[in-house]
């Protein structure tokens, strides 16, 4: 179908996709984050990670809608083959007074059965624990990125921040020489 929208100008609608996905509208990689957990990238040495669905009520939707939550003492965990996630606080609804939910509670997270026996697996491993790195809505539903860490010791962060500073002064060192 093509559509005329003035004299000069003829639009279909692979040339409208098209200019959307120019000015990022409909991209699906451009997902903005309710919550971001910057914490564990500095705690931990993120190894793999998943997408789960979560379960929520009314209040929390729209609680997240509004941008609000917290994810930076979060935590997974495997209970009787299920997966929830502990420690996120998504504060109160105020318009809704009475029916609202409780901020801390644990909340289940939807996965796939043979993701669920594989994350068993892997978290059977001394050391290793899920911890949320992202929350955000994709196709009007909440998820939440999970990722299998294993903790950093003292001088591995110290190490992380020497490595971070090297890089910094390398890219600045041939900014100022190419730029």
């Amino acid at each position: 179908m093509v559509k005329i929208t003035s004299a000069t100008t003829i639009t279909t609608p692979a040339t409208t996709r098209a200019a959307f996905s120019l000015t990022g509208f409909g991209n699906e990689n451009t997902v903005p984050d309710i919550a971001t957990n910057r914490q564990a990238r500095h705690r931990y040495n993120l190894l793999e990670k998943w997408e789960a669905g979560l379960v929520l009520t009314g209040t929390e939707v729209k609680s997240l809608r509004d941008g609000k939550a917290q994810i930076k003492d979060g935590y997974a965990a495997l209970r009787d083959g299920e997966v929830w996630l502990y420690n996120v606080h998504i504060p109160p609804y105020a318009p809704a007074s009475r029916e609202n939910h409780e901020p801390e509670r644990p909340r289940k997270l939807l996965m796939q059965k043979r993701e669920i026996e594989r994350l068993i697996g892997k978290t059977r491993e001394k050391g290793l624990t899920l911890v949320p790195t992202r929350l955000y809505f994709r196709g009007g539903r909440a998820k939440v990125e999970i990722a299998l860490a294993k903790g950093k010791d003292v001088g591995d962060k110290r190490q992380s921040i020497k490595e971070r500073e090297m890089k910094r002064e390398m890219e600045r060192a041939v900014r100022s020489r190419y730029g």
